[in-house]
């Protein structure tokens, strides 16, 4: 295999990874209270979020931006 496709996959991957750090951090600080209210005030429990929300940082876009157009 040539060392550019191996690059080009990490290079992929670094980007979807710093993509999905940054939604995680932006969702945890403005938008889960308005995802789950129940949320309010449970600091504690938002760093064990933090992997699955980088991970899954297309469908948090989604259903934050669904709730927030009032179709939620």
């Amino acid at each position: 295999m040539p060392i550019w496709i191996a690059e080009a996959v990490l290079a992929a991957g670094m980007g979807y990874a710093l993509a999905g750090l940054a939604v995680a951090i932006a969702f945890l600080a403005f938008g889960i209270e308005r995802v789950d209210p129940a949320a309010r005030g449970a600091y504690g429990m938002r760093p064990l979020l933090l992997p699955g929300l980088a991970l899954l940082w297309p469908l948090v876009i989604w259903r934050w931006a669904r709730l927030a157009a009032g179709r939620g």
